[in-house]
């Protein structure tokens, strides 16, 4: 039997040691090893293209490009190096959590070019809110976060700043095909039990919805969830922000793609707003 494996998306930046705690938490909640991946900034690869040659002599110009050369080749050591240093913390960091199965990588190129090589061998994918090139001030999420949830396959764990051992799950449910996505996992794998359940749907109620509710909280329900149906009016974005905070969710657990307004959340930048005005992780199915 294949045993389960967690990928952690790393870079150093200050949401590394959440993404730490939660892989940790994950492993231990899937009894999964987990494989730790820092992508090298391609930026240290690139060659120098200032073209110089009409601001100075032939022999000035030379010298200077020779030590840009130089300059940009330590730069790429230098970031290897520090590389490797985000990957032995990262092992020291998983150790300390009781996580022994553990592997890493480095790689050159960017996350969300290569995710789909590296999480199709996963059952769980795991990243921080954003990383070191993300403006914090502003509020702005890691460039590469929607790209990589776009290309993955497999659940996405998205980390919030500080880590809490969550407690309980909140489940955005539409009734459309990626919240019974995220039904089945939590009736079929071990990440989530063990956790209180709340299904919450936002808009009119109709037949059809209370039917799909009613299904999947038996369930759940008969999977050993204790689940609460919460039923609210409003937009889904305010709605879901404000009862995560009001019933003290610990995870918000989401379909990715859709064409109702709950699904259409998880769309362009509507999608960074929503993980972004949560203080907490959230959970991400396509």
């Amino acid at each position: 039997m294949k045993t389960a494996t967690i990928l952690a998306c790393t870079d150093g930046s200050p949401y590394a040691p959440s993404v730490y705690r939660y892989a940790a938490w994950a492993s231990q909640q899937m009894e999964a090893s987990v494989h730790v991946l820092h992508m090298l900034n391609p930026h240290h690869e690139n060659p120098v293209k200032t073209d110089l040659s009409g601001a100075m002599g032939f022999d000035a110009h030379q010298t200077l490009l020779e030590e840009l050369v130089e300059l940009e080749a330590t730069n790429a050591r230098v970031a290897v190096k520090r590389g490797e240093a985000i990957l032995d913390d990262a092992n020291v960091q998983l150790r300390s959590y009781g996580v022994s199965g553990i592997t890493t990588k480095q790689v050159h190129g960017k996350l969300s070019d290569s995710i789909v090589g590296y999480e199709s061998d996963a059952d769980l994918v795991v990243l921080g809110k954003r990383g070191n090139n993300a403006n914090f001030e502003k509020g702005h999420l890691g460039s590469n976060l929607e790209r990589v949830i776009r290309s993955c396959q497999h659940p996405v764990l998205v980390a919030a700043r500080e880590y809490t051992a969550p407690q309980n799950f909140m489940l955005a449910f539409d009734g459309g095909a990626s919240a019974h996505k995220a039904v089945d996992y939590a009736v079929e794998a071990p990440l989530l039990k063990g956790l209180g359940c709340t299904l919450l749907y936002v808009g009119a109620s109709n037949p059809t919805i209370e039917g799909d509710l009613a299904g999947a909280s038996e369930r759940l329900t008969a999977a050993g969830y204790e689940v609460v149906i919460d039923r609210r009016a409003g937009d889904p974005e305010a709605v879901i922000e404000a009862s995560v905070t009001q019933d003290a969710v610990d995870l918000l657990v989401m379909g990715a793609y859709g064409h109702s307004r709950m699904r259409q959340l998880i769309v362009g930048s509507t999608t960074t707003a929503m993980i972004r005005s949560v203080k907490l992780p959230v959970l991400l199915f396509r």
